[in-house]
C-alpha cells in the first residue's frame, strides 16, 4: 500500500488586464508539509495571453512566475518572502492579490510524489 500524504495547491493565472476579470491559467504552486516540498511550475503560451490583450508583456509574466519560483525555493532573489518557512511562503504565494499574475483559491490532494502531482497539474490545468 502507498502512503498518501495531503497536500495543498493554488492555480497560477496570468490577467493582462486585472480590471477585466479575465485570465489564463499558467501555472501552479504544491505544498506538501508532511514531505516538506514546496515547489512551482508553468508553462506559458504567448499566444494565449495575447488573445486577452495584444500588448500584454510576456517577458514581466514570466519574470513574476520566476519570482514565485525563488520564493518556493527559498533563494535570495524572492526577496523577505523566501526567508521565510516553507509554510508561510506558500501561505503568502497563495493569498488573494490583484497583480499580472495571481493565484486561484486553494485546492486540496493526496500525493506520494509531489514533484509528479505538480507536472500532473500543470498538465491538467494549464496545458
Amino acid at each position: 500500500m502507498v502512503n498518501l500524504v495531503p497536500f495543498d495547491y493554488v492555480i497560477l493565472r496570468a490577467a493582462p488586464r486585472i480590471e477585466r476579470g479575465e485570465f489564463v491559467n499558467v501555472g501552479a504552486v504544491l505544498y506538501c508539509r508532511s514531505l516538506d516540498f514546496l515547489g512551482a511550475a508553468w508553462d506559458v503560451e504567448p499566444n494565449r495571453l495575447k488573445a486577452l490583450d495584444p500588448a500584454v508583456d510576456v517577458d514581466v509574466v514570466c519574470a513574476s512566475l520566476e519570482h514565485i519560483r525563488a520564493i518556493c525555493a527559498g533563494d535570495p532573489d524572492g526577496g523577505p518572502a523566501a526567508a521565510t518557512r516553507i509554510g508561510e511562503r506558500f501561505r503568502w504565494l497563495a493569498a488573494p492579490r490583484s497583480t499580472v499574475v495571481h493565484p486561484s483559491p486553494i485546492h486540496s490532494g493526496l500525493t506520494n510524489d509531489p514533484t509528479a502531482d505538480l507536472d500532473r497539474l500543470v498538465e491538467a490545468f494549464v496545458r
